[in-house]
């Protein structure tokens, strides 16, 4: 399949990276022919003087611009093909008027852990996309993490469980960092400490057979240390805090 990405910033990137392991033919349009060039030969791949020209030339195109560009860029456009898009807030019925097409759309929210090969992405298509595409999409959704099949309305949801929270679970570690320089420990092996159980923990549920609450009291022995932790944390509202963040987080996706 020849795949054209139209905007070739950080997550259209980190897909194409995924995507260079798998047998796609790759070819981009930036912002002007000339930061087409610069990627292009930058990434190794091969670029086209306007976003038409590509479309002209693809099976599937990826849309990697910002969201409150849509209006500008797609208005000039013809498709003909596959749309796929991972713009935050562009709705498929909204992508469907903006190209003014009744093409098969598909949309995909991954997040900042791409960047690694480790996206949790969300999937979901319009009435158009068969059973072949939807399987080829997640095919690339699936060369840079994991992906999940979400229904359009939960997409204001996975933003905040999966987009956002990287951030949440990052001042996490970064807290109980702090924690251990408080104590005495360098900043350096705090962190190092934090983040190899915070990921162990994770693989442990994910992989294992405990919950996080049967994980929780295995953990904690009666009149121990853990006990002690967790009631401090549980009168300062840590679960009821939490909630609150991702229910501002979905609030403020809605208004996109």
């Amino acid at each position: 399949m020849k795949i054209g990405f139209i905007g070739v910033g950080k997550m259209s990137t980190a897909i194409i990276k995924g995507l260079s392991q798998a047998e796609h033919d790759i070819i981009i349009s930036g912002s002007s022919p000339d930061r087409s060039k610069e990627i292009g030969q930058e990434l190794g791949l091969a670029y086209t003087n306007s976003h038409q020209e590509l479309l002209d030339q693809v099976d599937l195109v990826i849309l990697g611009i910002k969201p409150q560009l849509f209006p500008t860029v797609l208005s000039t456009l013809s498709f003909k093909q596959p749309i796929l898009s991972m713009a935050a807030g562009i709705t498929l019925e909204r992508l469907a008027d903006l190209t003014n097409s009744d093409l098969p759309l598909l949309r995909i929210m991954p997040n900042i852990n791409a960047q690694i090969l480790a996206s949790t992405t969300a999937i979901c298509g319009n009435d158009k996309v068969s059973d072949e595409l939807l399987t080829t999409a997640k095919g690339i959704c699936d060369s840079f993490g994991v992906t999940f099949d979400v229904a359009e309305k939960d997409f204001d949801a996975f933003t905040a469980l999966a987009g956002s929270s990287p951030a949440f679970i990052a001042l996490f570690i970064e807290a109980l960092a702090k924690s251990g320089v408080k104590n005495g420990m360098p900043k350096d092996t705090t962190l190092a400490i934090v983040s190899q159980t915070v990921q162990a923990t994770a693989q442990n549920i994910l992989i294992g057979t405990d919950s996080p609450h049967d994980l929780i009291d295995k953990i904690c022995s009666p009149g121990g240390t853990t006990i002690a932790g967790l009631m401090e944390l549980e009168k300062k509202s840590l679960t009821y805090t939490i909630n609150s963040a991702i229910d501002k987080t979905i609030e403020k996706a809605k208004q996109l």
